[in-house]
């Protein structure tokens, strides 16, 4: 783990290596001035010697400013260190993030992928900070003040070696104790963050609904959740204040009495003496850092786990050595296809489908919901992958294909359009970011979006709101249509993309489809007869089977599901008439 985090620091590993170089320089700074002071005061003024005082004065502000200078520079060092290392550990979880297949997207929710690019990163990057900063500073702290204590007095710091392991194992407890609860409340922050997107993106239906009370009820109850799960993490760590302050009791008074015996004995200086109770308070504060150190530990722990576990995930849906990178035409081929979401044989959403699809047709696809019609076109550009069986597009197996290449050929317009904050024309080109002005245009007028557009007072140049709020759904669905239109896909696939439509701009679409890009294999997914029934073959879909495929007339004369589906919806034309 530590090495997948490590490789993060990238161009920033100077800053990160410069930063305990200052700090070790600050710590020696720091440790000298006592044992000047003690110096000063045994040979400065209790024997009255001003020239002493002057030297040693000097350089006490000498070491004073060194100290400064360093804490500074390890401070600016540290700060650069951590924040590109939170950068590029950001971009290498975002980057990795868009190489995941929807099963992979799958596992991971929304809101969880979120607080692992936010709350998960900074916790780790506060804990970088501090282990090229502070975990370095008070361990050398320790170390030295140590060191200079048995150089003043070795028998009085024994009292520091004895007071360490008391102090450690107590720590330690704490710790093991408190992770496994920091690691609970980071993982209640996905749920917060579920329900606080969920209730942004519907917040018309929240307010349409009247369950505003509703939505704040389930929101206090994971925030209560979060607030007694630290609150509990807490209240063990909180055992580190009385730990510290017990043992820094403990060595004070004992360095106090037996220090004193010493003086009485004249075994010990009074300058001595002041710089043990130094180096006793550096110790102590070193400590205390420690254990603030080790809380922070537990927390980035927790956080460092889940950021390598997106990190670790790898893409189900890769592209092979030595790829096809063209795709020859936009027929389609399904041989004995069979699918499932959790890979289980047993829990099939598609089941034995063939079906045979020639470049440039137009294929309507009916069936009742849950009936895997989206399923069955999603494996087409590889967003799943078949779980046996085989699928081909322009006589190959797209598992051959460069994944890139197969995609830019194959243009789907969901059922949830998505549209991106930015102009109109910035959300067009994403089907092509090269498109000239004059094809977007014509992208528009195929789709039926160009009148409407016109209208706006900018025009191309309006601006969507982000989820395309500002616009409605039919008109969101035709600027998506238009946008794949601009990948002149091979093979065009719309799943229920022109249910918010009327009738007759459904129809000119279809119209403007035949005529204007007849090379093109159209898949059209809907839930209206009318919108499939001049295709060139109607599939309909019952339970994740084939239930029958042919022309409307065929399929009118021969299958019960689709005439009563026609029926249906002919009596409900008259009854609205």
């Amino acid at each position: 783990m530590l090495k997948k985090l490590a490789q993060c620091v990238g161009e920033y590993k100077s800053h990160a290596i410069k930063t305990p170089l200052y700090v070790a320089g600050e710590c020696v700074f720091d440790v000298i001035i006592p044992f000047l002071m003690a110096f000063l005061i045994d040979e400065g003024i209790n024997k009255g010697d001003s020239g002493v005082i002057i030297k040693i004065g000097i350089i006490l502000i000498i070491c004073s400013i060194l100290a400064m200078f360093c804490g500074v520079m390890s401070g600016r060092h540290a700060a650069r260190a951590s924040s590109g290392f939170a950068k590029n550990l950001r971009r290498k979880m975002y980057h990795h993030v868009q190489n995941y297949s929807f099963s992979n997207i799958d596992k991971f929710s929304a809101s969880s992928i979120v607080t692992r690019h936010t709350t998960d990163v900074n916790n780790v990057q506060m804990a970088f900070q501090m282990l090229t900063r502070i975990a370095i500073r008070a361990p050398l702290m320790l170390i030295f003040s140590l060191i200079m204590a048995f150089v003043v007095n070795a028998k009085l710091s024994l009292i520091f070696l004895a007071a360490i392991p008391f102090l450690g194992g107590g720590l330690y407890l704490i710790a093991t104790k408190a992770h496994p609860i920091f690691e609970k409340a980071i993982k209640t922050y996905d749920n917060l963050n579920t329900i606080v997107q969920e209730n942004v993106r519907g917040i018309r239906v929240v307010k349409s609904y009247v369950t505003e009370n509703k939505e704040i009820d389930k929101f206090e109850d994971v925030s209560k959740d979060i607030y007694n799960q630290f609150s509990r993490a807490s209240k063990l760590v909180s055992l580190n204040n009385p730990l510290m302050q017990f043992t820094v009791s403990t060595i004070i008074v004992l360095i106090s009495w037996f220090g004193g015996k010493e003086i009485v004995a004249g075994g010990l200086t009074t300058g001595e003496f002041t710089s043990m109770i130094s180096y006793a308070m550096q110790i102590l504060m070193s400590l205390m850092i420690l254990s603030m150190i080790l809380v922070m530990m537990m927390m980035a722990r927790a956080s460092a786990e889940r950021i390598v576990e997106i990190l670790d995930e790898e893409s189900d849906i890769t592209s092979k050595e030595n790829p096809v990178t063209e795709v020859k035409d936009g027929s389609i081929k399904f041989s004995n296809v069979n699918f499932s979401y959790v890979k289980d044989i047993n829990k099939l959403c598609l089941k034995n489908v063939n079906l045979e699809i020639k470049s440039g047709e137009t294929v309507g696809i009916l069936g009742g919901t849950g009936s895997s019609k989206t399923t069955l076109v999603q494996l087409i550009p590889r967003l799943y992958d078949v779980t046996t069986g085989k699928l081909e597009v322009g006589g190959v197996d797209v598992r051959d294909y460069d994944i890139h290449t197969l995609r830019n050929e194959v243009a789907m317009v969901l059922q949830k359009n998505v549209l991106f904050s930015g102009t109109i024309k910035e959300n067009l080109r994403w089907g092509n970011e090269n498109a000239t002005d004059e094809e977007l245009e014509r992208a528009c007028k195929l789709a039926q979006a160009h009148d409407f557009i016109m209208s706006f007072p900018d025009k191309y140049d309006t601006y969507i709101e982000q989820g395309g709020t500002n616009v409605s759904g039919g008109q969101k669905q035709r600027l998506c249509i238009a946008r794949a239109l601009l990948k002149k896909p091979k093979i065009l696939i719309l799943d229920d993309s022109t249910s918010a439509v009327d009738t007759k701009t459904d129809n000119l679409i279809r119209k403007a489809f035949a005529e204007e890009i007849p090379n093109t294999t159209k898949l059209i997914i809907a839930q209206r007869v009318s919108s499939v029934q001049d295709a060139d073959k109607i599939i309909v879909m019952e339970n994740g089977e084939i239930n029958a495929v042919g022309t409307h007339e065929e399929l009118l004369d021969s299958n019960a599901i689709y005439k009563e589906v026609y029926e249906s919806q002919n009596q409900m034309k008259g009854g609205n008439l």
